[in-house]
């Protein structure tokens, strides 16, 4: 196991990403004063972004239909915890965006190359509110793949 996002596991039989690119920010307000350069207040954490580029290669391994499951994830809107397969946890994010492409075609159209984009975005762990149900997913999940 890579990582995991709620019950979703990236690996090499679902989806392995190939790096893993987070960006951090935090907010300081410019206050403008007379006679001097502006002051700067620190007012706490901005966005904190996570960028998952990965590659699905359906004969070999991994299957087009993890990016179904992660589609469905983002469809509900919830946010799902992210911990790290050494244990380190991430906290509770997002799926704010997931793009792929899908390149070296068989005759029926079917890809033999599917590389793939996710962008997760952090929110505050308070926010019990948003967490995603895994239940209400798996049955999503099982009722697209019947």
């Amino acid at each position: 196991m890579m990582l995991a996002l709620g019950m979703f596991v990236f690996s090499l039989s679902t989806a392995a990403y190939q790096e893993l690119q987070r960006q951090t920010e935090w907010r300081h307000v410019s206050n403008p004063r007379i006679g001097a350069a502006p002051a700067r207040q620190f007012v706490g954490r901005g966005e904190d972004v996570i960028t998952l580029p990965g590659v699905i290669l359906p004969e070999l391994a991994s299957s087009a239909l993890s990016l179904n499951a992660l589609r469905l994830m983002a469809n509900t809107g919830k946010a799902w915890p992210m911990v790290e397969g050494s244990g380190r946890i991430y906290g509770l994010w997002i799926i704010d965006n997931l793009s792929e492409t899908k390149t070296l075609f068989f005759r029926d159209g079917t890809p033999r190359r599917i590389q793939f984009s996710l962008s997760l975005k952090r929110i505050d762990d308070d926010r019990i509110d948003l967490l995603g149900a895994a239940t209400s997913v798996g049955v999503s999940i099982m009722r697209a793949l019947l």
